[in-house]
Order: C-alpha cells, then structure tokens, then sequence
C-alpha cells in the first residue's frame, strides 16, 4: 500500500505544478499576505509564509474530510462490489491519465470552474484558510484530473482513502510553503522553468495510466510485493 500513498504524495506535487496555477501562485501567496511579490523584507516573508500555512491548512481540512468520508462509504462495501470498484477506479485513472498526457481532451476540464471567495475576513488567517478550501473545491483546471486520479485510486483501495488524500495533500501543500517561505526567489526560479512544466504532466499521465492497467487487472498489490518480479525471474 505504501506505493499507493507515494503516488498520491507525487500527484500532489504535479498538481502544484498545473500551467494554469503555477505562474500565479507567488502572486496569490503575496495577495493573501496584503504584500507584493517584490517586496522582501523579513516581516513581508513572514507574513506571505504564515498565510501559505492557513492557504495548506484549509486544502488539506477538505481533502482529510473527503478521504474520511470515502473510508466510511467503502468500507461497508461487500468484497464483490470492492472487485469492481477497483476496476472502474482502474479505467478512471487510465482515463486521467490519458488526459494529462493531451491523448484526449475534456471540455469540462478544460473550462474553469472556480469557487469563488469574494468577501476578505477581518483575518487575513481566516481569509486564507477560506481561500485554500475554495481551491480544494473549485479550481477544476488546475487539480481536477489529478485529483480525479487519487479519488479513482481510493476507490480501488478501500480503507486507504484518508492516507491517500492526506497524502495528496502533503504532496500539494510542501511546494505551496516553499514558495510562500522565498517568494521573490521562486517568482525567478517558475518562470525560467514554466516551459518544462507540460513534460511533467505527460510522465505522470503515462505512470496513470500504467497504474491504472494494473489497478484494473488487480496486479498492483502483487507488484508491491514485488511477487509479479519474482515470478518472472522464476520463468
């Protein structure tokens, strides 16, 4: 199972690393703090960086709550209908991971679907926390098929939803604090490397898919073991 949760922690990070949210995130770090991007004194860090934790704090609540709610739907599920949960989670991976390869296209992905936050609270904290739910919820572009991904995934694994979307959002939220802690540096560091940001998305698109041929045929346990190895060096 640690594979699962290891996938969730990758996707996490590709999702960080979407086109449409990457360019912006420094930004909107920056915007939540009250501060500007070029601004680099020690207390405008400070800020930006603590509002980057009650952003992550607010994803993960909605990602932890989803994967509790997940664990207690699949549990009660009998061994028959768990066999195929697998696999339709199996197609559903392959089909994302299709997507993120350009193989195919989604419209529904491809148009945005933003929550919209549009009253600040008196918290700047608060106001963050409220912002970083909205993106767990609304930002469809950017998180939608990986995220589409994991909960196929989960739906394999019955009883490991919460690790794999606490995982998820472990993977997400680490590169969200990094830009919040050297917002000027990061703002240089994404825009030189923004064009390498698609070849990402297809590596994984093609990890999805080949997780999710596994996930289908009911071979993924088998290869965690590495039993799938040993009987071909047995052969």
């Amino acid at each position: 199972m640690e594979i699962n949760f290891f996938i969730a922690f990758v996707a996490g990070v590709v999702s960080f690393l979407a086109p449409c949210v990457l360019p912006l995130i420094p930004g909107f770090l920056a915007y939540l703090a009250g501060s500007t991007v070029g601004e680099d004194t020690q207390k405008q860090r400070v800020q930006i960086f603590v509002n980057s934790i009650f952003f992550v704090l607010g994803f993960s609540f909605v990602f932890a709550l989803l994967g509790v709610l997940l664990n207690s739907l699949l549990e009660a599920v009998a061994y028959d209908a768990q066999i195929w949960l697998a696999r339709i989670g199996g197609a559903v991976i392959i089909f994302f991971g299709l997507y993120l390869t350009g193989l195919i296209k989604i419209d529904f992905l491809e148009r945005e679907h933003k929550l919209q936050v549009k009253k600040k609270f008196n918290s700047r904290y608060l106001t963050s926390f409220v912002f970083g739910s909205a993106f767990a919820v609304g930002w469809t572009p950017c998180v939608g098929a990986v995220l589409g991904s994991i909960l196929g995934l989960a739906t394999s694994a019955p009883g490991s939803a919460f690790g794999l979307l606490l995982s998820y959002a472990v993977g997400l939220g680490i590169p969200f604090l990094l830009v919040g802690l050297f917002t000027a540096q990061a703002t240089g560091l994404i825009n030189k490397y923004i064009k390498w940001v698609k070849y990402i998305n297809i590596v994984f698109g093609l990890i999805l898919v080949g997780l999710g041929i596994l996930i289908f045929t009911m071979q993924l346990s088998r290869v965690a073991n590495f039993e799938f190895l040993n009987n071909i060096l047995l052969k």
